[in-house]
């Protein structure tokens, strides 16, 4: 792609009120091509993008918009989608058949599970957009790359299934690991559940906590499970549990997993540095350093470590990520740098703030 005045990537947010729409709004700030056109949110439609991002005062002089996808669509290359699940099925559908070159990408779940029946059980929703979803790419920048540069639908992974997935994909790609005896136990910061109010993130119920919370139950078992399997080119069942801890943001996942043969941590260790080598989002740390989330916060970077622990036979294997850069609005970059042709790095490779 030229990067001349006359190839400004015309960007608009719908959804721009929420955690995911602000991270969304404040990367797309830095951008080098972009140029930012609508932020819609029809509940605070005509107040300053300020009054829900405080950070933006003074550096964007804008305000929330009503949604009208016609408008949207007409004016924009690139539509980031950062309504809640269920909401996106009929917003993504109207932009995309309004505009025949408009590229969308979605946040949210609609179009990362491939098999319409799978979603309608995990979120009790009929799929009414499968024509769509056949045509949708999974935008995991790491392994999908070439398929992300011609997409014009792109379903941007979730935040948890993103640490979990970059965590085992070399393994499971290996051979090495028993695909029936995975654990993945992940810990996430209040951010995660989104900006609406409820009892679980409500101050005096997380603050100075731990809880697991859906367990065996939780929405995104079937996307990780998805893509595990295929990258195992097996079937794929795990045990992932969610815990919600009392820090803004961040995710930190620790995988367990048995292996079919005897494995040294060195070998284990050079078969992720094998993988992503030519990954600039991922950073394989030295041995004996294990991921923190302060060290990630604010970035797009997953960090991981790994080790093999000789008593018991397992691997385990611990990524850290904030669940709103790498989990989310980060990665939604990447993958828009890639679909335009651009640098993957671009407008994201700022230093994060560990204290």
């Amino acid at each position: 792609m030229n990067t001349d005045n006359s190839s400004v990537i015309k960007a608009s947010v719908v959804g721009a009120t929420g955690y995911l729409g602000g991270e969304v709004i404040r990367l797309l700030l830095n951008h080098p091509f972009v140029k930012i056109k609508h932020l819609t949110s029809n509940s605070s439609a005509g107040m300053p993008i300020f009054s829900f991002h405080p950070t933006l005062r003074n550096v964007l002089d804008m305000k929330f918009e009503h949604f009208d996808y016609k408008q949207v669509a007409a004016s924009s290359d690139v539509v980031f989608c950062a309504v809640p699940h269920r909401a996106a099925l009929s917003v993504v559908a109207d932009l995309l058949k309004e505009n025949s070159s408009l590229k969308v990408i979605d946040l949210s779940a609609d179009f990362r599970i491939r098999d319409a029946k799978t979603y309608q059980e995990w979120y009790n929703t009929k799929h009414t957009q499968t024509a769509w979803l056949k045509n949708a790419v999974y935008g995991m920048p790491e392994f999908y790359h070439a398929k992300i540069a011609k997409a014009r639908l792109l379903a941007n992974p979730g935040c948890y299934p993103t640490s979990a997935i970059l965590a085992l994909a070399p393994l499971l790609r290996s051979g090495a690991a028993d695909p029936n005896n995975i654990v993945i136990d992940s810990k996430s910061g209040a951010s995660g559940a989104g900006r609406s109010l409820s009892q679980q993130i409500h101050y005096p119920e997380c603050n100075e906590n731990l809880k697991a919370y859906a367990v065996a139950s939780h929405r995104h078992t079937p996307e990780i499970e998805q893509e595990l399997s295929i990258h195992a080119s097996s079937p794929i069942t795990v045990n992932f549990t969610p815990h919600l801890i009392p820090i803004n943001r961040g995710i930190l996942t620790t995988v367990y997993c048995t292996l079919k043969k005897s494995m040294e941590t060195e070998e284990l260790s050079s078969l992720y540095m094998d993988a992503y080598e030519k990954k600039p989002f991922v950073r394989m740390l030295e041995q004996g350093t294990w991921p923190e989330t302060r060290f990630v916060r604010g970035t797009n970077f997953c960090d991981i470590q790994v080790t093999i622990d000789k008593r018991t036979g397992k691997a385990i294997i611990v990524s850290a990520i904030d669940n709103l850069i790498k989990g989310g609005a980060g990665q939604a970059i990447q993958n828009m740098n890639i679909m335009f042709g651009l640098k993957e790095d671009l407008g994201l490779n700022a230093t994060g703030v560990c204290i």
